[in-house]
């Protein structure tokens, strides 16, 4: 395997996301640094809705700051009680996809560590999912871990 020295790995706070964190917390170990990313939409009226409408029933997870907060805290917890050392956190603004490629392109990341939850589903397949648009459209190696 290639030594990674930044690792990104992106979560919502579902057991399958932070299947994908322990995996990236084993993956960095000792010797890379950990970025662990949640995207969240702003909590006001206007984009709630739009959050809602894109996330559907994940979206009460990410809809605004403070619990995106918890989300990343419970994560960094995965990740260090999977071997990770250095570890950090991100709240990133924005969709998903777009704030993990900028996440990426920001930390000059070697590794984006995804979880497969919406690859193999009819909506995934017709209108995207995180992990086939981040596959696709990343700059570095990207791991699809297998959490479904």
């Amino acid at each position: 395997m290639a030594d990674y020295k930044t690792v990104v790995v992106g979560t919502d706070g579902s057991e399958s996301s932070l299947h994908a964190v322990r995996r990236a917390g084993a993956i960095a170990g000792e010797s890379a640094t950990l970025v662990i990313a949640c995207a969240y939409f702003p909590n006001d009226g206007r984009s709630a809705s739009a959050a809602g409408d894109a996330l559907g029933a994940d979206a009460y997870q990410v809809m605004g700051s403070s619990p995106t907060e918890e989300i990343l805290r419970v994560a960094k917890e995965r990740a260090v009680a999977a071997g990770a050392r250095s570890v950090t956190t991100r709240a990133v603004k924005g969709a998903p996809v777009e704030a993990l490629l900028q996440l990426v392109n920001d930390v000059q990341a070697d590794l984006l560590v995804v979880g497969n939850k919406g690859l193999n589903s009819i909506a995934g397949r017709l209108l995207g999912s995180v992990p086939a648009d981040v596959a696709r459209k990343a700059a570095c190696d990207v791991l699809i871990v297998h959490t479904t």
